[in-house]
């Protein structure tokens, strides 16, 4: 009888030590999953959308100012025409502190923000699909 006692012991440890690899797998791979998202959400933010451009302020020599990546600024340029609706600063985007996740995805697929208005001028309309959005969002919901 202690013979298959041991046994049963023996066996809900092994498939404990299983599950608990298994459930760590899955986490890592979760998080490998997440970084590349980040990775490729940073890579649209700098090299395809240029959102730096506008909502990271510059130095005299038109550089980023250290510590101020995407915290918003003053805009330094304007429409040659009046232009009503022109925005002159361009908000704080590292974080997106304040908004929804879904509401900025959306707001990155269609054009539109959760009032169903556009983004004022100069912010540009994206029409991402659901991952560039996505990934987008996740890359700056990363940055504190």
């Amino acid at each position: 009888m202690a013979t298959m006692s041991a046994r049963v012991i023996t066996a809900v440890s092994i498939v404990f030590v299983l599950l608990t690899a298994i459930q760590c797998a899955v986490a890592q791979s979760a998080k490998s999953a997440n970084q590349s998202q980040i990775a490729h959400g940073e890579y649209l933010v700098k090299g395809i959308a240029g959102c730096p451009d506008c909502h990271t302020p510059m130095n005299d020599k038109g550089e980023f100012v250290p510590g101020q990546w995407l915290k918003g600024t003053k805009l330094t340029f304007g429409p040659l025409v009046r232009f009503p609706a022109w925005a002159d600063t361009a908000p704080n985007i590292a974080g997106l502190e304040g908004w929804d996740t879904e509401k900025a995805v959306q707001l990155l697929m269609t054009g539109k923000n959760p009032s169903g208005q556009p983004p004022r001028p100069p912010m540009p309309q994206y029409r991402m699909n659901r991952g560039d959005a996505a990934a987008v969002v996740a890359y700056l919901k990363s940055l504190k």
